[in-house]
This record gives structure tokens, C-alpha cells and sequence, in this order.
């Protein structure tokens, strides 16, 4: 008998194709859209891209001839994601909503969904890639790669997974490039073939951010100050030869931004709706550069801002992840308190990979920058990768 799997139709053309090529190599597979909102009490946009989504993840299984089904997973997803969104940024920090929806959603309970319909194994439309070795122990180690398109790898949004989630998953688009793949699609005349790629939250569609924020966080009216460029009130750590606690502390440290820095140059409706590194929506004009947020702090519901993308208050040599923030795709590779290991991170989404030095402590991971990165925003994850490989992620604290 095949192998069963089970797909998360989209309703885009990379999960459309995932399906087609699983069929090609001879899988049973079935399509499930994950309807993931219908709350009318907070409103995600005055459109309903879901259910045009929904139609042509349908459609895309009628062409296919597989069997199709809508799975209503609102309710999990308000309180694993959404409410977590909300809780994020009301602390003044930047959630991740997509890396926690392949985590809690697409690789638990969808997964778990998938089980119940006896299927070997889950799909998606990631661009990223599965591969497996057997250990000296006979123990079989799944490891999560970077897609073959730099340009569109996702694994970064997996940086979450676990060694058995991975075991059942299945990436069928991940050695190919996005042009294959739209190439594919209208060789085989999809209906979606064409469809622009999506631009929002995972299954829901495209958020406009501060609106759905400001349905559940009050608005409150808080200062922006405008901090200048001078490296020496900002005074960036070198990078620590020792490696006790207290200049690994100092390195990753965050710096102390007061009021008394800078000079307030407008208002704003809430620190909470601002992020670190973020450009836009500021409303405050007539400068030199563009003014970019170093700093939120909704303590005192202050904004601090510098001008230029590359303003001294923006730079960091380091972070850090706390123990029960950690987390190891590869287990068998984790860091024992005193150990240390350079790997190549990044703090977010698209952003090229960089050098840096791990060290494990009792109380968590200090990762030290070997050169000075910008905009480091608490909430967000740093992953690790060795060669292509996704090793681990955290939570910057």
C-alpha cells in the first residue's frame, strides 16, 4: 500500500505543487485547508482572503484529483497565536507569529489531525529541505536544511521543530528554485499557477498590523525622542576574551536608554505598537535620514529614535537566550554549560547569515556577535545553522 500524506493545501502554488510531485512519486495524498480565522470580534482585514484562499486550495485539489477538507482549527489558533501576539507586544516585545504557527499549529495539532486520518506524514510548501542519518547508537537523526532558492528559504520559520515532528514531515518543493516551481505549475495548468505569493500571517492572509493591535491594546499618547549619533553615548562592548559570567553579561547586554539623552520631537498612540529597526509609521518628517526606533519602553511608554538605519543606539555585540528559551533541532549537538561553539545565525527572516560565538551557561546561551548587528528586537528568534543546516533557535530575551 502507498504511503499516506496528508497536505497543507494553502491555496498557493507551492503547496499545489508539493501535492503534485508527492503524486508523482507515488503517495496517497489528501488536502486539508486549515481555516485558522473566523472571529468577528477582531477584525484581520475588511476582506476575507481565507475564504478566496480556501477556494483555490479546492480547486487546486479537484485538478489534482485528491481528496479535499477544510480542518477549523480558529479556536487553538486565537489562543496559541493571536492571544500571544497581543501578549508580545503589549510587554514591548516583537513576536514571531509564523515560526509559532509552524510549531503549535502546523507541526502539533494539524500534524496530530493528520495522524487520526492515518497518514504517514505531513507536507507543506516550504522552501527548505529533510534529511536523515543513523548515529552510532542505530538512532536515526533528522536534520532541517535550507531551502535550494536562497532567496525564498524558509527554514528559519522551522527553527522551532522537534526531532519527531521532522520525522513526519515532508518538504517536496524544497530543492527546487521558485521559478521551477511556477514553471511546474503551468506545465501541469494548475488554476493557481499565477497566484502572487502571500503576504500575511500563516492560512489567514495579509494583516494590516496596527489595526488589528489597536482592536485589543489601548492607544495611550507617549513621547518620541530623537537620540543623536554619538557612538560614545552609546558605547558598544567589545568582544569578550573572557568567559565568566559578568563579561559575558556585559557583551550581550542591552543598553539603558533614558530620557535625558535625546530631545522629543513628536507623539505617539503606543510603545506597544512599535518595534526595534522599525522605519515606518512614525508619522514625524523633515529629516536629514530617515528616522529608524532604537529603543521601545512601555514602562514609560517612550519612543527612541535615531537617524539613519545605522545610528550607533541600533548596534549590539551580542544577545541572550535564556536555558528554558532554548531550543536544539539537534539535540545530540547541544552545548553543555562551559561549552561553546561558533556557528553562522540570523536574528530574522531574509537576513544574511552571520558569525557567531555560542556560549552555554548554567542560566542560558550567550551569543556573541564576532561583528556588531543592528536591531535586535527582544521576542524575535536567532537561529543557528552549521553549513545549511538549522541547528538550533531561541528566544531573545
Amino acid at each position: 500500500m502507498n504511503k499516506r500524506v496528508v497536505v497543507g493545501l494553502s491555496g498557493g502554488v507551492d503547496s499545489s505543487v508539493a501535492a503534485h510531485l508527492l503524486l508523482q512519486e507515488g503517495y496517497e495524498v489528501i488536502g486539508v485547508f486549515m481555516r485558522n480565522w473566523h472571529d468577528e470580534s477582531v477584525t484581520i482585514n475588511n476582506e476575507c482572503p481565507w475564504i478566496d484562499d480556501s477556494n483555490d486550495a479546492m480547486l487546486a485539489a479537484e485538478w489534482l484529483g485528491i481528496p479535499f477538507h477544510v480542518l477549523d482549527m480558529s479556536a487553538e489558533y486565537k489562543s496559541r497565536i493571536v492571544d500571544y501576539m497581543f501578549r508580545e507586544y503589549q510587554a514591548g516585545r516583537t513576536p514571531n507569529p509564523d515560526v509559532l504557527c509552524n510549531r503549535e499549529i502546523k507541526f502539533d495539532l494539524f500534524l496530530e489531525a493528520a495522524l487520526q486520518l492515518k497518514a504517514d506524514f505531513v507536507a507543506t510548501g516550504h522552501y527548505c529541505k529533510k534529511e536523515s542519518f543513523v548515529n552510532q547508537d542505530g538512532k536515526t537523526i533528522y536534520q532541517l536544511l535550507a531551502g535550494a532558492d536562497s532567496n525564498k528559504d524558509q527554514s528559519y520559520f522551522l527553527c522551532q521543530l522537534k526531532q519527531e515532528q521532522l520525522a513526519k514531515a515532508l518538504f517536496p518543493i524544497g530543492h527546487l528554485q521558485k521559478s521551477e516551481v511556477r514553471s511546474i505549475a503551468h506545465e501541469i495548468g494548475l488554476p493557481n499557477a499565477g497566484k502572487k505569493d502571500s503576504q500575511g500571517l500563516c492560512f489567514i492572509g495579509k494583516v494590516k498590523l496596527p489595526i488589528f493591535l489597536q482592536q485589543q491594546l489601548e492607544t495611550k499618547q507617549g513621547r518620541i525622542i530623537e537620540l543623536p549619533n554619538d557612538h560614545e553615548k552609546y558605547p558598544l562592548a567589545n568582544f569578550p576574551e573572557s568567559r565568566d559570567v559578568e563579561a559575558l553579561e556585559l557583551a550581550t547586554a542591552a543598553f539603558v536608554f533614558d530620557e535625558n539623552l535625546g530631545k522629543q520631537i513628536g507623539e505617539h498612540n503606543g510603545a506597544h505598537f512599535y518595534t526595534i529597526g522599525q522605519r515606518k509609521g512614525l508619522g514625524v518628517g523633515g529629516k536629514i535620514e530617515p528616522l529608524f526606533i532604537v529603543e521601545t519602553d512601555t514602562a514609560t511608554n517612550t519612543i527612541y529614535t535615531g537617524q539613519g538605519e545605522n545610528h550607533a543606539a541600533l548596534m549590539r555585540r551580542g544577545l541572550f537566550v535564556s536555558s528554558n528559551e532554548t531550543h536544539w533541532i539537534r539535540p545530540d549537538l547541544q552545548l553543555k554549560p562551559g561549552e561553546e561553539m561558533t556557528y553562522q545565525v540570523r536574528i530574522r527572516y531574509r537576513q544574511p547569515l552571520f558569525e557567531c560565538v555560542l556560549v552555554q551557561m548554567d542560566k542560558g546561551l550567550y551569543c556573541l556577535f564576532k561583528e556588531p548587528q543592528k536591531s535586535v528586537a527582544r521576542g524575535q528568534f536567532i537561529a543557528w545553522y552549521q553549513g545549511h543546516e538549522l541547528i538550533g533557535s531561541g528566544v531573545i530575551s
